[in-house]
């Protein structure tokens, strides 16, 4: 007589092999991890310029200064934290308009230019003195 196995008669569970994590290894996925999280959360601080800005910027030779950059770029997290959707930017220099909302420069354009303009749909202004 013989015997037929079913291969359902072959399940031979073998134990998982137990991976001990160290204090070590877990404080440094805990790093990494912070390290990411810091990563996004500061590139999702970052202004973007959108073409038709950057294109407006570059016709017009509207450049700002790195530390001007950052203050615009502080106190437009500070206007969307109250609250504001789109604002209105000044510098010495030039105007921008801002979607807080998206972290996105909208346009830009010169102060000269931005003197004899009408500004609409925005919720909020940010006056910086460089």
């Amino acid at each position: 007589m013989s015997v037929k196995i079913m291969p359902h008669h072959l399940h031979h569970t073998l134990p998982k092999p137990s991976v001990k994590q160290t204090s070590e290894s877990k404080a440094t996925e805990k790093n990494s991890f912070q390290n990411m999280l810091a990563k996004t959360l500061e590139s999702q601080d970052e202004l973007k310029i959108s073409k038709h800005a950057e294109k407006r910027m570059m016709d017009r030779g509207i450049e700002i200064s790195n530390e001007t950059w950052n203050e615009i770029q502080t106190k437009v997290r500070e206007a969307r934290d109250k609250g504001v959707n789109d604002s209105l930017v000044l510098t010495n220099d030039a105007a921008f308009v801002i979607s807080a909302t998206n972290d996105t420069v909208i346009t830009a354009m010169d102060r000269e230019e931005a003197a004899s303009q009408l500004f609409t749909n925005i919720n909020g202004a940010i006056i910086i003195n460089n």
